[in-house]
This record gives structure tokens, sequence and C-alpha cells, in this order.
């Protein structure tokens, strides 16, 4: 398996000349990097104008590996050949290596450049992309990886240090500045003319304001970082924490791939991070799984909850949760008085669906204030902690119906809200808990059980009590401490507003929409047996605006014009072991020809697992048009984890309007003109794909 690793934007706030001169410092050997043990010229090209330079070196690392190992490759150091491809009239300078020793066992290639930072023309960005492929290897091939990935971090970590050393070295000699090449007719600046000027104190000064001018910027955008723009590392320690360089890495690499498959708005990077978290920061799991819960989001409209959601008034008077300043970390705190509340009438009140709906909107509330925090607080905040108060807890909340609510909000928050609590402390907890306990904790993710602490009678209020987490001023009064605190005190829930009885509490359909209004259908797509929809536009210049997500599978869409009326009555196929779904239905039959019955004004595109894709057609006449999805054979669609689907089986996610010309806002991909949702954990949009008539 080849191992890839992909850095995020490094910044040097400092000019390119000068990093440049300080990169050059570092050859033929450096004292910097121990491993390194020297280089030589294998060619050099200067070009007459001094603007470019080419210089291909062989270098010599140290072998950081067991003796052992060493003894039987009969080696100390490997060699890799590196190209400097360095350009003075663009700023550049681009690097590639890759190894010379082992070669046929192993293939390591590095690709890197500096760049100027494209909002301020005195700082210089630094980016990196390497792959390491190890074919065989004396039997220690898993060995060998181990040692390369953990020598290859090292090393980036180190690389950052060498270039500042040697910069502030250049300074301390007196080199703070390095004019950029230029030419003047035939006149050769040099790049190694040196400026000391009240000019250069005017520049110094100018950096200076933009440096703050930028830092305000990224204060109050945090991470609403457009996914246009490459993640950098200042901004990942600032707003996301500190990672370590292969999770980095993966982040890069996950956003990277959202951004070239979701063509709308991508969710935020703390978004992005919590999934990578919560599936150890393997990317591939973390795709499926953030994949999965973004079409959640879009089918259930989740993004418009804190817009529209308002709790009916029995969960105001009745539901015994609610926020409370924050604890030690910073992170926002929320008291859940679940030993005072009468689960069963809220349940008879509200429904198991009224209960759900409100628990997301207390998460959603959650990132919300876990990101407001991380904008104040000038650290990175992206969870919550939790009270969980059991006093009064007793065999009445043990009720069937209310053990399958719980267990249904544990499912539907370790899917769509990993790593969004901190830690969970249970007071007060009874001589029942363990029953409850027993049923609940089998559901809750490993992970998410290593940050329940538990306390029993008084144990919270002593020595690794309540006070090593929150500060003493912020305890609630009720738990002992001096703060008021205002979270309902619940209490039974009068009969008289029950509007459910125990016969319709039992009716559980296989997906019960959490807003009845949801404008998105789901259909599955098999072999031989396309999903097709029929759309009727009524005048020229309508546009055909389409939103689908691939939730299984991958499939090819087409969009295809009718020439003559449609009279059959469609194919409707029904899929075996279907749910929360309907089968294809066809419009085209076999005996169409293109060219006769039809158009084809879209061509076929192929749409992968996890794609998101959003579109549109100005239609160019009226008359009936067809989208379709077509099952598309590929490996990929084998791998998925959905066993309800076989092979030869895709799932799409889809809705589609047609717009009157003048309705149509000319940004597909905000879908400002229609009712489609899009992340709100995203600011950005992708460019518009609209698709011209033919």
């Amino acid at each position: 398996m080849v191992q890839k690793y992909q850095s995020p934007v490094r910044i040097y706030k400092f000019p390119f000349e000068l990093v440049m001169a300080a990169y050059q410092k570092r050859f033929p050997t450096c004292k910097m990097i121990p491993v390194f043990l020297g280089s030589d010229m294998l060619s050099e090209y200067h070009s007459e104008d001094g603007a470019l330079e080419v210089i291909e070196r062989r270098c010599r690392l140290a072998i950081d590996a067991p003796y052992l190992l060493k003894k039987i490759i009969g080696v100390d150091h490997v060699n890799f050949v590196q190209k400097n491809d360095l350009d003075r009239r663009s700023r550049t300078l681009d690097i590639d290596a890759y190894n010379e020793s082992f070669s046929s066992r192993v293939q390591i290639k590095e690709h890197c450049s500096y760049r100027v930072h494209p909002e301020n023309p005195n700082w210089t960005c630094f980016e990196q992309q390497a792959s390491l492929d190890i074919k065989s290897f004396f039997g220690f091939e898993s060995t060998v990886e181990k040692i390369a990935m953990k020598q290859y971090s090292h090393n980036i970590k180190k690389g950052k240090e060498v270039i500042e050393y040697y910069i502030n070295e250049l300074i301390s000699e007196g080199v703070d500045y390095i004019r950029p090449w230029s030419l003047d007719g035939c006149e050769i600046k040099s790049p190694d003319m040196f400026l000391k000027t009240d000019d250069m104190n005017k520049s110094i000064e100018k950096d200076s304001a933009c440096e703050l001018e930028l830092g305000a910027t990224a204060s109050s955008i945090d991470a609403e970082k457009s996914e246009t723009m490459n993640l950098d590392t200042e901004y990942i320690e600032r707003f996301l924490g500190k990672l370590t360089p292969v999770q980095e890495s993966n982040l890069v690499r996950l956003r990277k791939w959202l951004q070239e498959t979701h063509k709308g708005k991508i969710p935020r990077d703390t978004h992005i991070l919590r999934f990578l978290k919560a599936r150890d920061f393997n990317v591939e799991k973390a795709r499926e799984m953030l994949c999965h819960s973004l079409a959640w989001r879009k089918l259930h409209s989740i993004d418009r909850l804190l817009d529209t959601y308002k709790p009916m008034q029995v969960l105001e008077d009745y539901y015994a949760g609610g926020w409370h300043y924050y604890d030690k970390d910073d992170r926002p705190l929320y008291i859940l008085r679940l030993g005072q509340m009468d689960v069963k009438g809220l349940i008879k009140a509200v429904g198991e669906e009224g209960i759900l709906k409100h628990v997301l909107f207390i998460n959603e509330e959650g990132i919300r204030r876990a990101e407001k925090a991380t904008r104040i607080r000038g650290h990175a905040v992206s969870a919550c902690t939790c009270i969980v108060d059991l006093e009064g807890l007793s065999m009445r909340h043990l009720w069937r119906p209310g053990i399958k609510a719980l267990l249904r909000i544990i499912e539907t928050v370790e899917a769509n809200y990993p790593e969004t609590m901190g830690r969970l402390l249970i007071v007060r907890a009874p001589r029942v808990f363990p029953v409850l306990w027993t049923l609940i904790s089998p559901f809750i993710d490993e992970n998410t059980r290593k940050k329940f602490m538990i306390y029993g009678g008084n144990d919270y209020q002593g020595q690794g009590g309540l006070a090593d987490y929150i500060n003493p001023e912020f305890i609630p009064d009720f738990l002992g401490g001096d703060c008021y605190c205002d979270v309902p005190e619940g209490g039974l829930v009068p009969k008289c507003l029950y509007m459910f009885d125990d016969d319709n509490l039992d009716q559980s359909p296989n997906e019960p929409p959490l807003f009845a209004d949801s404008i998105y259908h789901t259909a599955h797509v098999v072999k031989d047996f396309p999903h097709e929809i029929l759309i009727s536009v009524p005048e020229r210049g309508c546009v055909i605006t389409w939103d689908f997500d691939i939730l299984k599978g991958d499939v090819t869409f087409t969009l295809l014009r009718c020439r003559k009326p449609i009279i059959s009555e469609p194919h409707q196929h029904h899929v075996h072991g279907a749910s929360g779904g309907i089968g294809s239905t066809q419009y085209v039959d076999k005996h169409m020809v293109v060219g006769i019955d039809l158009s084809i004004v879209q061509p076929p595109h192929v749409c992968r697992d996890g794609d998101s894709v959003q579109g549109s057609h100005v239609t160019s006449q009226s008359g009936h048009y067809i989208l379709q999805w077509k099952y598309f054979n590929s490996a990929r669609a084998s791998q998925s984890f959905d066993f309800s689907l076989s092979s030869h089986k895709s799932k799409v996610m889809y809705y589609t309007e047609v717009l009157s010309s003048e309705d149509f806002r000319g940004s597909m991909t905000s879908l400002q003109s229609c009712q489609s949702s899009f992340s709100s954990l995203s600011i950005g949009t992708s460019p518009n794909i609209n698709y011209s008539s033919r």
C-alpha cells in the first residue's frame, strides 16, 4: 500500500529571496540535521539573465534503523537525488526528490514548493507532498514503513526550524533584505544585492501592519476559512489545535477530497477534524462516516435547525437541561438533571421524534458555542462538557419506550456529532444506575466511554470531583456550589399535555423523518434498471437544477431531452431488500433511439460513492427532459459496507427543481434560487457548475 503525505501550508513571514538564501545555507551539509551527511553536485544550469537556476544533487542520509536491519542490508546511509528548479522571475522554487538506494524495493518520491504568499508579497509559503511505496524489503516491510514515516515526520518538523535558524543567522550578519531579481534593459540586478535604506524600514512597517490586519481577519472568520484556500500551520494550531504532521496531512487530504467531490459547500475544518479523530485519523473511514453524515444533514434539513427550531412550551418547562458557563478548559458546559426529568411524560407529550429533534438542537448549539469560545479564548475549543445529575433516577426511568428513544438518540449523535463531547460527568448515581448503564453502554463508542466520569453519592464534592474540571464559582448551587443555575427543575408533565398514547409510541418506521417536509428523495439504482425523473419545462429559458448525493456505489448521471412525447407509463422496478427509499423508475425504453426520440443534453458523467453534485441547465426548448442515474460498474462499488445493498446496486438521494429564467440567480452551487440545503458548517462555495444548453 502506498503511504501518502500532504502538508498544510507553512508560512515564513520573510521575503522569498531571504528564505532562498537561508535554504542555500543547508548545503553541502547541515549541522541542524545530523542525518544529512552531505551532498554532491550532479549538474548545474544558470540562465544568461540569472533568472533561472536548475541544480541536481545527490544527497546522503544516515539510516536511523535498528542495528540488525543495518547489518542485513549492509549499508549505513542511503542516497537521494534532488532536483531544484529556482525561478527568480516568478519567485518560485520547486524541489523534486527520489531515492536511488533500494529503488527496486522501495520508492520514495517527494515534491516541495516555495511560493510568494498570495496576500502578502513579503511572505513565503511552503508546501510538501510525498509518497512511500514499499514493494519488498527482506521481510522487514512493516518495520521499514514505520521507520520511514517516523523519520519523515521528524524531518518535517525540523525543516521549519532549519530555515528559521538560517534566516536568523543571516539577519545577525546584517542581511535582512535581498533585492528581488529584475531586468532593466540589459542591466542585470543581481539577487544578491543587499538593500539597507529607509525604504526597507518602510517595507518592514508595512509588513507588520499587514500581519496585524491578516491576524484580525483570521480572528473574525476563524474556522470559516473558505474551502478554496489552503490550510496553513498557524491557522491549524490556532483554530484546530496541535496536530502531528501525519494528522495534519490526513486533514489536508480529506479536505482536498471534499473540495473535488462536493461541489457545493464543504464542512468547516473543525467539523472535518472531528470525524478524523473519531476514526483515529484513518482518511477512508473518516470520509465514509462524514459523507453519510453530510447526506443525513441534508435529508433532514439539520442545517436550518438553529434558525427554524423553537422548542415546544412543554420542553421549555419540563426538559431539565440547559447551558451553564464553561469548564476549566473553556469548553461550554451543559447541565442535564436527568433524575428530575419525567421521561415518560415528555415522550407522551412530544413523541420520540420531538425529543430527538430537541437533543439535535442542543448539539448544534454546542458546536456554535464551541466556535465562539475558540474566537474569544484564543485557542481551539472543539467540544463541550456535560454534567448529568442522576438524583431521583428510579426504575420509572427504565420505561421501555424511554430506553428505545435514548438508544436512538445515542446512535444518531454518535454517527453525526463525533468528538463533540470533551467530558461527561455523571453525579449522584443511584443504585439503579448500573442497570441503565448495562443497557446503554454497548451502544456508546469506546473512545466516548473513556470520557465518562461517574460519581456515586457525594463523591463529586471531594478531591477528584467537579472542582477538578469546573471552577468552583461555576459549580451549580444544587450540587453544593455557590452559582445560581437556572436550568429547569423538571417534574411531572401534566397528563393534559399528552399527545401520544402507549399504542402509537411503539410505531417506528424504518427512517422516521426529523422534518416531515424534507424535499429530498432516495432511490436505488440497479444494474440494467436506471432511475429516471421526467421534468416538464413550460418555456425555453427555464433552468433545470439538480442536487444529489451518491450514498452508495457509483453511477453515471445524464440529462436527456425528449424529442417525442412520452405516452407509455414508466416502468417501476422493485429493489429486493431496499428500505428507506424507492426502487427505480424508468421512462426510456429499449425502443427509443438517441437522435430520433431523444437528445443527449448533458453527456454521462461518472459520480463516485460519496460525491455531492449540484448543477443546472438553461433550456433552449420547452418540452420534457429526463434526469437519469444509471448504475456504473467499478471495483469501488463492491467495497461498500452497506450490506443491504448487494453488488450491482447503488443508492442516490436527490432533489430537482425547474426555475423560470428570471428566478435563476446564476449561482447553482449556492442554490439561492431554490430550497435545497447545504451545510451551514461552511462559509465558502465552489465555482459554479452551469452547463450550457445544446
